[in-house]
């Protein structure tokens, strides 16, 4: 009966035919499609100070896991591998092995961690996605989970001097803030035009999150935090919820109060107008189609594909600015053809340049706000992103999505994802 039945809807699944327009190629459905059937996260908190400080991201991976698996109610033998995104911890394969272990997922499973460093997230839902269309495995679990409190960023030591002989390579080596103030001076985006963009950011984070429009992609996180100033008290059990990022009441006065972070490097990057230090993890179920609906799971999206791009390392931040014509070209798509963009707001220097250079609407672009009001936890992201644009769509529904992040040493990555609830 199963099988007729997957035989009865897999027969209304028509392939392409010619004369179609480039939106009906990538928004009609076919067995072999790569689907998402579960998107889920952690609360986003507030790295050195949030309700994970203390909390090791091993653990924080197995709740995550744990949630997705009770949730999906998928059968944990059919998971053939689960890919973690991660970009600063140097144990992060084996994080995700035994947390997949303990969460109940069987030896059986492969399981690995990805790095590009904060595009890491949207990696592991690229490469879990071709390992399905390939062949290799039939389900997949994509990760992005990041310690931040754990396993803060680090500039990293100098190169051989033969690497550092190459100026771009030496660029690499540039603190992101650095990068920030170039973006910001290069282009001409002032301190003001951060900060008002910062503020838009932070009101609407506000405004989802008091109406609750965060609560069906966030998981509850049990955990205990040491109390104290200096952190060295006594534990206390609790439960994180929702975000913590968010600065209710936020204005360009306030803002505009907060002095540079980089005074070495420039006057524009404040903690005010830059992304903010977070930990969090985020997860996806991949499969085919067809497996999804022979296992009677809900699709949530279609993922069409993603890309990277290089850009100078001294701007990094400008990455979104050629990944995402790259990824739609790929596709023969219109930037009018696209409904809801997340564009990580790593520094808001590079959040305004890229949404006046690319001419896109400011309120089809993080309508949620982003990473400036949510945080970001660096190989988190690019999951995290796919999970607040899916339940953005869900609520508003709108179909065609693109994701999309700059990324240290000078990189920009992008994906595209049909929505279909």
């Amino acid at each position: 009966m199963a099988n007729e039945r997957l035989q009865a809807v897999l027969a209304q699944l028509k392939p392409a035919t010619g004369g179609q327009s480039a939106l009906d190629k990538i928004t009609q459905k076919n067995p072999d499609d790569i689907v998402i059937t579960l998107a889920l996260r952690t609360p986003m908190a507030r790295g050195f100070k949030g309700g994970f400080k203390d909390t090791d991201l091993d653990y924080l991976v197995l709740q995550l896991l744990q949630e997705v698996m009770a949730k999906s109610k998928l059968d944990p033998n059919l998971i053939d591998d689960v890919v973690m995104g991660n970009a600063n911890n140097d144990k992060a394969s084996t994080i995700c092995r035994t947390a997949a272990l303990a969460a109940g997922i069987p030896y059986t499973a492969g399981a690995a961690a990805i790095s590009r460093f904060c595009s890491s997230g949207l990696m592991s839902i690229q490469s879990v996605a071709y390992e399905i269309a390939q062949g290799a495995i039939e389900i997949g679990i994509a990760i992005g989970a990041e310690s931040m409190s754990k396993g803060p960023d680090r500039t990293p030591q100098p190169f051989h001097p033969e690497i550092m002989k190459e100026p771009d390579a030496a660029d690499c080596m540039q603190p992101m803030g650095q990068t920030s103030e170039n973006v910001g001076d290069d282009f001409g985006i002032s301190r003001e035009m951060q900060d008002r963009y910062s503020v838009e950011s932070f009101r609407r984070a506000e405004v989802a999150q008091k109406a609750g429009w965060f609560e069906d992609e966030i998981v509850p996180i049990r955990t205990t935090v040491k109390v104290g100033k200096d952190g060295k008290g006594p534990e206390r059990e609790m439960t994180v919820t929702k975000d913590e990022g968010p600065r209710y009441g936020t204005t360009l006065e306030s803002l505009s109060k907060i002095r540079p972070a980089f005074p070495q490097f420039g006057n524009k990057t404040t903690g005010g107008n830059a992304s903010q230090i977070t930990d969090g993890a985020a997860a996806v179920i991949l499969m085919k189609r067809s497996k999804a609906i022979e296992l009677g799971q809900p699709i949530l999206a279609k993922f069409v594909g993603a890309t990277v791009a290089g850009v100078p390392p001294r701007i990094m931040g400008i990455g979104p600015s050629i990944a995402i014509p790259k990824l739609l070209s790929m596709y023969n798509l219109r930037k009018e053809d696209i409904d809801i963009f997340e564009i990580n707001e790593a520094f808001a220097s590079m959040a305004v340049y890229c949404i006046d250079k690319l001419g896109l609407d400011h309120k089809k672009v993080n309508p949620r706000g982003g990473a400036i009001a949510l945080g970001h936890p660096l190989g988190c992201t690019g999951t995290r992103q796919v999970c607040t644009i899916l339940s953005e769509a869900r609520r508003t529904k709108k179909k065609v999505l693109v994701t999309s992040m700059c990324i240290g040493t000078g990189q920009g990555m992008a994906g595209l994802f049909i929505n279909e609830q």
